[in-house]
């Protein structure tokens, strides 16, 4: 087993902090849980912290959650391991203001021959036949379509 990269010491008041934190019982189970990961992965409790795996099996935590723990109050602080915050996953918008009017350009006008309708997909290809993006999926074309109340279904 590799040995552990964050290592938690907690100062005096800070574990007393946490300890009451837990006692209590009150506030955000997610919270509590956390404080009582840091309590037991403490190093500078008697006898040192706690191995990961004994933490999990002791809080019913998954290993994973207990290391994610250790690293974020070691590199952002006791305040940022105790108060989860999902990762913000923010993409790049694949159709710009100029490519979704001519998206919509295309939806309005005539479809292809031997088609009554134009398709999701159909769309999606003759956007990228035109140059107007590189890559495009049907699901992009359907949601930008959906939110100018323009999709069909």
């Amino acid at each position: 087993m590799p040995a552990k990269i964050y290592r938690v010491t907690l100062e005096t008041e800070e574990r007393a902090e946490l300890t009451a934190m837990v006692s209590k019982g009150k506030g955000n189970a997610r919270r509590i849980r956390r404080a009582h990961i840091l309590l037991l992965a403490d190093e500078a409790q008697e006898g040192g912290g706690w191995k990961d795996a004994d933490i999990a099996r002791a809080l019913g935590a998954s290993v994973r959650t207990i290391e994610r723990t250790r690293q974020t109050c070691v590199e952002l602080g006791i305040e940022a391991a105790l108060n989860h915050t999902r990762p913000q996953q923010t993409r790049p918008k694949i159709l710009d203001g100029a490519a979704e009017a001519r998206l919509i350009q295309l939806a309005c006008s005539a479809a292809p021959d031997g088609r009554e309708n134009w398709s999701m997909q159909l769309l999606a290809d003759k956007l990228i036949e035109l140059e107007v993006v590189e890559t495009v999926s049907r699901e992009t074309v359907r949601t930008t379509l959906k939110k100018t109340n323009l999709s069909r279904g």
